[in-house]
């Protein structure tokens, strides 16, 4: 897979096509599903007649980038590519929501320098405590139906809630963006998730992604755009939708995107209405409030005018099918999305909890802090649990505050934190400490990230976690009727591969050129990790993520801390002790073996670069996570997929011959002195163990020619600064 070449050459004029969407003949119209009709509007650089199609490298110009506290780091790489200018100042938002509590110098300079940026460069800015960007976004209409908006954060997968195409991006594509107004993208496959049935009373939106996730939890969703559809999605409120979308991040797919039906654009009139009551209009004398730049009356109107939908005979490489009738409320965990329980199993364990947690993007809006409230109300927080409340937005706050519903969480005892992401990161008060349980409404509850690695994170609905904040272990709330819900059972859910979409594995491997100073071999000894779904927590702690003067060299001294402490040291200790190649054609390092799903998780991009900081050259997976493969990418760090490696490795030197508790003397990194060389031009793996004659062979889809000039350069961002300077000298000649 490779960038399209008119990309690589500076967005530029004389590109080549072979990698941009299928062509158009005069034959009839290729359907298309709504999401690549989305893409379609905003992409760029397209010969006329070019018809947008999933796997297709696109140019796109989205219509919005949102930013949070990262801004500052893409403040730096936009200055470092020679940028001057904001392309489009109305393109980025900055939205300050991560460390908010962290009220030290150091983050307060940083916050205002990103604040004075914001101003020099005309950019829509929105300080700490105005609320969680992905909320603020919605709220204030940059993440709008049928638009296209990209974040540098993984959750933005949530404006799919809103019919709005969503997907995240790394923080070199948003430095990108503001210098160019463009970046690439791979249009990712399709799938159809059909949504059957009405959800039981006391079932919510949290449930449906938290049984999804563990119901199709061997990545039948990696790296695809969702579009759902069925005659459930109408009975799903639009804060549902959002939770859903929200967690199809954690599901693996990079969108998730709901129809722009009657229950949305009635939900937009009422927002429309409360936009309208910000002012004293309504009063005689008092001329009405100003238009809204983009929630308003016309665009609504013209949404409903002009509403999309997927054609008949638009291809999906899966139909997944899940009756929400069956479903009870589920809970997920401990520290995976992967595994899902319906409550009153967990229940019956009564499984006592320290803390809870009703935070994030995901579920802090005002339906899921009045269901909250309605819990707790003539209760008190039980005796040695601390429950941690933040409002997803302050006009989510506001509202709530309105309603009486956040004075009543307080009143029993919940711990009120400023809006914003705070414990759901791992930053601020009410952590999760060694040995503790907790149960939280947030959306990831990966080792490690909300607290300390020892203890234990579930997640679950609004309700569920105020009822077990009460209670002192994991329970529901009393109003839970059984005789209204459906028998206690995995809910009923089924998959249907499309035919096309399997691909040939007896493909023949084509040869790749090298272009001039890439190496031919990539060789070193391997590590082996055995891992499926090894997140970027596990790779790169979030704790060290908002340290932004963090040097590669410290990187490097923490990667893999939260898998295995001892991993950096075991990768300094091989690079070192490496006797330098004879042949200038070879890149030597130490060379990471993983499972499937590898870098899911959050979008930070030191996941990539401590890996290559400390000497890792190149990773090889049975699959990754893509917001990390883009991370890749970008910082010159080569990812190869060798699903038949990683099964032998498996099965010589994993615990039980399964992947996921270390190997097979309990070492969490195998180290058995295998040494391995990757062939960059036919894709040829060569494995030994320095016994002659015992070599084995495997083969990978070398990388094309724009992936070699990315990593050439250094990555995306000494790319762009060549092509900067190109085009000044360009003119100067001119």
């Amino acid at each position: 897979m490779r960038p399209p070449s008119l990309w690589v050459r500076s967005y530029g004029r004389g590109a080549s096509r072979r990698f941009l969407a299928s062509v158009a003949s005069e034959h009839p119209r290729i359907p298309q599903t709504i999401i690549e009709k989305v893409v379609q509007k905003y992409a760029v650089g397209l010969p006329q007649g070019k018809v947008v199609k999933a796997g297709d490298y696109v140019m796109i110009r989205p219509e919005h980038v949102m930013t949070h506290d990262n801004t500052g780091p893409v403040i730096s790489k936009f200055k470092s590519i020679g940028a001057t200018r904001i392309y489009n100042p109305k393109q980025p938002v900055f939205t300050l929501d991560h460390d908010v509590q962290n009220r030290s110098s150091k983050n307060l300079s940083k916050y205002a320098m990103i604040e004075e940026f914001a101003r020099t460069h005309g950019v829509d800015f929105y300080p700490a405590g105005r609320g969680i960007g992905h909320q603020v976004l919605v709220e204030e209409g940059y993440a709008f139906p049928h638009t296209l908006t990209v974040a540098s954060d993984s959750h933005s997968n949530m404006y799919g809630g809103v019919g709005c195409v969503g997907t995240p991006i790394v923080r070199a594509d948003a430095a990108a963006l503001w210098a160019t107004g463009k970046t690439w993208w791979q249009v990712p496959r399709m799938v159809n998730v059909e949504l059957r049935g009405r959800l039981a009373p006391g079932v919510t939106g949290k449930d449906v992604i938290v049984a999804l996730c563990g119901s199709f939890n061997k990545d039948e969703v990696l790296n695809a755009a969702l579009e759902f559809t069925g005659e459930g999605v109408a009975a799903l409120a639009v804060d549902d939708r959002l939770t859903i979308a929200n967690m199809t991040t954690e599901w693996g797919a990079l969108a998730g995107v709901f129809p722009v039906d009657e229950t949305l654009l009635l939900w937009y009139e009422g927002v429309l209405k409360k936009l309208e009551l910000r002012t004293f209009a309504s009063s005689p004398g008092i001329p009405p409030p100003p238009v809204h730049p983009r929630i308003n009356a016309e665009r609504l109107k013209a949404l409903r005018a002009n509403n999309l939908r997927s054609d008949p005979g638009a291809e999906y490489s899966s139909h997944l099918v899940f009756d929400l009738s069956t479903l009870v409320p589920h809970v997920s965990g401990p520290n995976s999305v992967k595994v899902s329980t319906p409550l009153d199993v967990l229940e019956e364990k009564r499984i006592p909890i320290q803390k809870a947690y009703l935070v994030s993007c995901t579920n802090s809006r005002v339906s899921d802090i009045a269901a909250a409230a309605a819990v707790v109300s003539g209760h008190k927080v039980a005796p040695g649990v601390e429950f941690y409340i933040a409002a997803a937005s302050s006009a989510v706050q506001q509202e709530s505050e309105k309603r009486g519903d956040w004075d009543a969480l307080v009143r029993a005892g919940a711990k009120p934190l400023p809006a914003g992401c705070g414990p759901c990161i791992g930053l601020g008060v009410g952590l999760l400490e060694e040995g503790e349980t907790g149960i939280s409404a947030t959306n990831r509850n990966y080792k490690g990230r909300m607290g300390h690695p020892n203890a234990q994170a579930y997640l679950a609905s609004p309700a569920v976690v105020a009822a077990s904040a009460i209670k002192g272990y994991i329970c529901g709330p009393d109003s839970l009727d059984p005789a209204k819900l459906p028998p206690v059972q995995a809910p009923t859910f089924s998959i249907v591969d499309s035919a096309s979409s399997k691909a040939s594995a007896d493909a023949p491997v084509t040869q790749e050129p090298l272009l001039s100073g890439f190496p031919a071999v990539f060789s070193g000894p391997l590590l082996f990790a055995p891992q499926d779904n090894l997140n970027t927590d596990g790779i790169y702690p979030g704790k060290y993520t908002y340290q932004d003067d963090i040097t590669l060299a410290r990187q490097a001294e923490v990667v893999m801390e939260n898998y295995d402490p001892a991993f950096a040291t075991l990768v300094s200790s091989l690079v070192a002790s490496q006797v330098k190649a004879k042949d200038p054609n070879t890149k030597e390092g130490a060379i990471l073996v993983s499972g499937y799903n590898f870098g899911t998780g959050s979008s930070r991009e030191q996941a990539a670069t401590a890996l290559k900081a400390a000497g890792v050259p190149l990773v090889i997976a049975g699959s990754f996570g893509d917001i990390f493969k883009r991370n890749a990418i970008n910082n010159g760090l080569v990812c190869l997929e060798c699903p038949e490696l990683v099964r032998d490795l498996t099965e010589a030197y994993a615990k039980d011959r399964k992947r996921g508790a270390g190997g097979r003397d309990g070492e969490l990194t195998v180290d058995k002195g295998l040494h391995v060389s990757i062939g960059m031009t036919d894709g040829k793996v060569v494995l030994s163990s320095g016994v002659p004659g015992k070599e084995k062979l495997y083969a990978v889809k070398p990388i094309g020619a724009s992936v070699q000039e990315l990593w050439l350069c250094g990555g995306l961002e000494g790319y762009i600064l060549k092509e900067i300077k190109g085009e000044a000298q360009v003119a100067t000649q001119a």
